[in-house]
């Protein structure tokens, strides 16, 4: 007998070990006996982790003026016996970790300074994303609007800097390439407002920066880029070694314009950290490229020197360069030069950093396929137009991930600078908050809050690179 069926079967759910939680759970944590063994590991692992730190994290106390009334705090709570974290010291000296020694009368112009940051970051960050522009300018614009407020307690200020922030938003809203001007004006105004003393000297500073470009531009036509870019250094360096020392004592005489100037020994901290790591990190990418560019050039003189530099930076540990900076630079420098400790570390952690840079992006690079190459000399493009348009954009985009990672290590490796005399977060200011009789004998909070702070700037960068290989792209090419 044939049967032909003329109605659909009412639809019914998958089985249980195909759908959902359960399948989720069988085909990621027990798809085979040593997923499941490993599973069952991580478990056991997690459990006595959480079992042993729990009570300390639960037991903590945040309202303490020593070591001694936390734990008898702790003992009368709790029990004699138990144990529990002292949260105390991070509320009563959490502005040294922050700032270090810098004065507190001041400390509205690090909170500024590091708000600016973003606002400089922001047009490049998010170049071509207004929105992701205008939230970050948002969003850092509340949070430093309200740690000055809290920090500084001053109503000038906090209006000064809304009315800095407003106008950020809106020219991120309308016109975010204006947001550049800002990117330019960052690290003069960072030197102004961080270190103090008179405004003339950062802005004959950035007027050395404007010489550079006529005197590219009438050299460039002629003698080509590479002769162009150096007579403009040149002439910008005469400018800033000769002449601008005159002109800025005459101006300043004329029309005083400073603030209350501020010594390097009293910076430390974070804000130590993140002066080094962010000056390293936007000065060494530039050149690392351009070093990368010359291990690869067919003129004999500077693939040897870009060889040489990169060869020797790399296999020479870093607190060896932080040494020679504190120490040798100076005997190497004219009679009566004198440059700042931390300017000589920047210098030197920049320079590390670069060589690194170099050989990450020289691998983007020799990923490049030949073909990529002749495109540009069939276009008759010459060799810096081949480069910024089609060579260098396609090799960052695949450096991308060894990039970030070298950034990452920089901003770390900053706490190396205790080596030399400075303050950092984790060593040197640790070690003096511990030093204090109060708090004798604290351990694991103080590395708890700094590896906190390292852990949510990194994992910032991380995101940012992740995000920026979506955009791009970098998974297919």
């Amino acid at each position: 007998m044939q049967f032909t069926r003329t109605e659909m079967l009412p639809p019914r759910a998958p089985p249980v070990l195909q759908s959902g939680a359960l399948k989720w759970i069988r085909e990621k944590l027990f798809s085979s006996w040593l997923n499941a063994f490993l599973t069952i590991l991580s478990v056991v692992l997690v459990y006595f982790f959480v079992a042993l730190s729990a009570p300390w994290l639960l037991h903590a106390v945040w309202n303490a003026n020593s070591l001694s009334e936390c734990r008898s705090i702790i003992a009368a709570n709790f029990g004699p016996d138990a144990g529990g974290a002292c949260w105390a010291m991070i509320r009563a000296r959490w502005y040294q970790w922050i700032f270090g020694f810098y004065p507190p009368e001041f400390y509205w112009r690090p909170i500024l300074n590091f708000g600016l940051l973003f606002v400089a970051m922001a047009p490049i960050l998010f170049s071509d994303n207004l929105r992701g522009s205008v939230k970050l300018v948002g969003v850092v614009a509340v949070l430093t609007i309200g740690s000055l407020v809290l920090v500084q307690g001053s109503w000038w200020l906090f209006a000064l800097l809304s009315a800095v922030m407003i106008a950020s938003l809106a020219v991120a809203a309308w016109a975010p390439r204006y947001l550049l001007v800002a990117t330019v004006l960052y690290p003069f105004a960072t030197v102004w407002l961080l270190w103090g003393g008179s405004l003339w000297g950062p802005l004959l500073a950035l007027a050395g920066i404007a010489l550079i470009v006529p005197v590219y531009r009438v050299l460039s036509p002629r003698l080509g880029v590479v002769v162009a870019t150096v007579g403009g250094m040149i002439v910008a360096s005469v400018w800033w070694f000769a002449i601008q020392g005159y002109v800025s004592g005459g101006l300043q005489s004329f029309l005083p314009l400073d603030i209350v100037s501020v010594e390097s020994d009293k910076f430390g901290g974070f804000l130590l950290a993140f002066l080094i790591g962010v000056s390293s990190i936007s000065i060494s990418l530039p050149i690392g490229i351009l070093l990368a560019l010359g291990r690869q050039s067919n003129m004999f003189l500077i693939r040897v020197l870009s060889v040489g530099f990169i060869e020797f930076v790399r296999g020479v540990p870093l607190i060896t360069m932080l040494f020679t900076a504190s120490l040798l630079l100076q005997y190497f420098l004219p009679p009566r030069v004198q440059f700042d400790l931390i300017l000589r570390v920047v210098i030197l952690v920049t320079l590390f950093s670069a060589a690194y840079n170099a050989e990450v992006v020289r691998g983007g690079l020799a990923a490049l396929p030949k073909g990529q190459y002749e495109a540009a000399d069939a276009l008759g493009l010459d060799y810096w137009q081949a480069q910024r348009l089609i060579i260098m954009p396609q090799a960052l985009k695949v450096s991308i991930p060894g990039i970030v990672s070298t950034f990452i290590g920089l901003f770390k490796d900053t706490t190396l600078v205790s080596f030399v005399g400075l303050q950092d977060p984790l060593r040197g200011i640790t070690a003096i908050v511990r030093a204090d009789t109060d708090w004798k004998g604290i351990y694991w909070e103080p590395y708890i809050f700094v590896g906190a702070i390292f852990f949510v700037a990194c994992y910032g960068m991380s995101r940012y690179s992740m995000y920026l290989e979506r955009k791009l792209g970098t998974d297919h090419r």
